[in-house]
């Protein structure tokens, strides 16, 4: 995957913006200015892409047993966070939008009523 692939993907989904808030190298995609994923850019130009994706900690712990390429968080809340290390050989491409849609449900699901009700206007 590369990182046009990934950003298209992202951007697809209702009410998804891109900001780059800590730097400007680490892209964040946000709904409803939740952060769903975030990554930096200069591990993809050295061919070492990771995401940091939002997980169901039950799900988060089985992934990390069974995928190498998938470790607690990187600079996040253990608990609630996965760092994805894509274009490996055990993380496929599908597994990655995979998670990166359960991600982005995961932060819809906690989104105020509000929030829901703006986002289904989008």
């Amino acid at each position: 995957m590369h990182i046009e692939q990934l950003r298209d993907f992202c951007m697809s989904k209702k009410g998804v913006t891109e900001h780059f808030p800590f730097d400007e190298s680490t892209l964040v995609f946000k709904v409803m200015h939740k952060m769903f994923l975030l990554t930096g850019l200069n591990h993809w130009e050295k061919a070492e892409a990771k995401i940091n994706l939002k997980c169901n900690p039950e799900k988060a712990v089985e992934l990390r047993d069974e995928y190498e390429g998938i470790i607690p968080g990187f600079h996040m809340n253990k608990k609630h966070w996965n760092t994805v290390s894509v274009n490996t050989s055990d993380v496929s491409d599908d597994l990655v939008r995979e998670l990166i849609n359960h991600s982005y449900e995961l932060v819809v699901k906690g989104l105020t009523k509000k929030q829901k009700e703006l986002l289904s206007t989008l």
